[in-house]
Formats: C-alpha cells, sequence, structure tokens
C-alpha cells in the first residue's frame, strides 16, 4: 500500500502546533496530510504531563509497533507451515480478511496474523498469486490522498516567501509594510486578527467568529480599504490556513504578499509583540465569543495611543 508513515520531524511539527492551540484539521493543512491520518496520530499518542502530545514518546511507539509488525511478517515465510495455510487458502479464492479471521477462530480468538499482513507478503513475495484476489490487483492500492497532497503542494509553491520581500522593508524606514496573525480563543473556534505596522506599530484588531480562509478575506478586504494605499504596501503573515485566499487578497487589495518560514515566528517579530499587549486584555484561554465590536475597538484604541520608548514616546497613531 502506498502509505507514507508520519515522521519524527513531522511529529515535531505536530507536537509545536498543537501547543499553539491548532485543531486537527489545521494542522493536517500544514503537513499536507488528511485530516484522518491527523486524528488518529494524536488519538494513539495523547498521553503525557496534562493530556499533551508528544513527538518523542509518539515516535518511540511506532519504532514498537513496527518492530512487532515485523516480528509477525516473519511468520509467513515461503516454505512454513503458515505460508502453506495461506497459499492453499488463496488458491481457494479465499480473500486475506477470510484468512485471517479464520485462523483467529481456530486459534480461539487469538489474532495469528492480520489481513494487512497477508497482502504484504502477496505483493511482496508471492506476486503469483495476486489473480487469486477478487479484483485481481496487479498493483499497490491506490493513493487516495495524493491529489490533495499535490494540490498542497502547488498552493505552498504560490507563496511569496519573506525573502523575496523589498530590502526596504527590513530598514522599517516607511509606513505601509504590515505584519499579519490570528491570535485562538478557549473555544478554538474564534479568533482575533491582528495586523501590525512595522515602522509605526500601529494595530488594526478584528474579530474572527469563523476562522475561514473566505471569511477571513473578506475581513482584511475591508480593513485595509480603509487605510490610504500608500499606506498598504507590504503584508507578512504566518501560514495559518486562514490566509490561504492570499491570491484572490492582492487581487483585492493591490498590496504585495509574503509568509514568513514556517516555524519562524520571530520573523515577524512586531506583530508577535503586538499581540501580546493584545493578550494583556484577553489572557490566553479566555474565550472570543462573546467579545463585542466596542470591545475590540476599545483594545485597539488604548494600544494605539499608548506612548512607546523606540518611537520617542510618540504614540503609534501619531506615528501613522
Amino acid at each position: 500500500m502506498h502509505y507514507k508513515h508520519i515522521t519524527l520531524e513531522e511529529r515535531i511539527k505536530i507536537e509545536t502546533l498543537r501547543k499553539e492551540g491548532y485543531g486537527k484539521n489545521e494542522i493536517a493543512v500544514c503537513l499536507g496530510r488528511h485530516r484522518s491520518t491527523i486524528g488518529r496520530e494524536l488519538e494513539r499518542n495523547f498521553e503525557g504531563v496534562g493530556g499533551m502530545y508528544r513527538a518523542k514518546q509518539a515516535q518511540k511507539r511506532k519504532r514498537v509497533v513496527r518492530e512487532k509488525a515485523n516480528a509477525i511478517l516473519k511468520k509467513l515465510e515461503s516454505g512454513n507451515a503458515l505460508a502453506t495455510y495461506v497459499e492453499k487458502k488463496m488458491r481457494c479464492y479465499w480473500s486475506p480478511e477470510q484468512i485471517a479471521g479464520r485462523l483467529k477462530k481456530q486459534h480461539r480468538g487469538k489474532t495469528v496474523i492480520s489481513h494487512e499482513t497477508v497482502y504484504q507478503y502477496i505483493y511482496h513475495n508471492k506476486r503469483d498469486l495476486l489473480c487469486f484476489l477478487r479484483h485481481g490487483r496487479t498493483r499497490h492500492y491506490r493513493r487516495r490522498h495524493g491529489t490533495k497532497l499535490r494540490e498542497k503542494r502547488r498552493e505552498e509553491a504560490k507563496k511569496k516567501r519573506i525573502d523575496e520581500r523589498p530590502e526596504i522593508v527590513e530598514t522599517r524606514s516607511r509606513i505601509g509594510d504590515w505584519e499579519g496573525d490570528t491570535i485562538v480563543g478557549g473555544e478554538k473556534t474564534v479568533h482575533l486578527l491582528t495586523h501590525a505596522d512595522r515602522k509605526s506599530g500601529l494595530l488594526l484588531l478584528n474579530k474572527l467568529s469563523t476562522a475561514t480562509a473566505e471569511y477571513t478575506r473578506r475581513v482584511v478586504t475591508e480593513r485595509f480599504r480603509e487605510i490610504p494605499k500608500h499606506k498598504r504596501h507590504t503584508i507578512t503573515y504566518d501560514n495559518g490556513v486562514q490566509f490561504s485566499q492570499h491570491e484572490a487578497l492582492v487581487r483585492d487589495l493591490g498590496t504585495d504578499i509574503y509568509f514568513a518560514h514556517p516555524y519562524h515566528s520571530w520573523e515577524r517579530g512586531t506583530n508577535e509583540n503586538v499581540n501580546g499587549l493584545v493578550r494583556q486584555f484577553f489572557p490566553k484561554r479566555s474565550f472570543f465569543k462573546q467579545i463585542t465590536s466596542a470591545q475590540i475597538k476599545h483594545v485597539e484604541f488604548l494600544i494605539n495611543t499608548r506612548p512607546r520608548k523606540r518611537l520617542g514616546y510618540l504614540t503609534p497613531q501619531e506615528v501613522f
């Protein structure tokens, strides 16, 4: 079966994203995996202090399982009694599932081999038995999610990375170079959308009652149309699924959009700093569903009218 097992690197990414509050659907998109694959991985390895997913523990468990699986596969070596039984029943047009089930029944409910083990034995050792399978398979299982994986890779290739930004953005010498991100609420489904201007530190704060790409695009478009065009040169986002409609945003706003490298939050330092200021009013694990528009505007006003040391004690609003 053409299936790519989850690697240690992917498990480390899963652990990191879980700590940041990402759900299994968001993690699946980030890793180019199907949501059920991530769901099973989390269910199998939900342990440790506080019930957290641990990458190293998950990798160790996977290694133990593989060793057991290999030991079972060794039972089916050409010429031994079990292999002879399997081959005989295959030639009688028994399916691998029927063979495995019959053996289990004969051994009083104890699993001798799984049907997957029989399939692997046929594919790798006895391909002449393929014709006895019901559908006469002559190759491995079809890749069910290959198209989604290729689509994910194509979408990643369309993103402009932070390395491609104009050099002037790094100097913070002009107004209009923005960094954007979302803050996840305690209910996980409601987010706060933040944008910060790199030079002035000005905050644009919005509530996302649903953190879908379509809704996020609509909110971003409406908010930035309030900003003069000469004050919106670039926007740099993280890699959240909320910003996957970046191409449409470029068309809507005429603003260049870039993306930081995955797991490099420091590349959007201005935005991360502003998110910390917002957290003063909406702490971690607090629920955002009941937050009103008036509260959002009030917090935005307080942050934008507070003097900053790096601005010579001017306010972001004054500098902007």
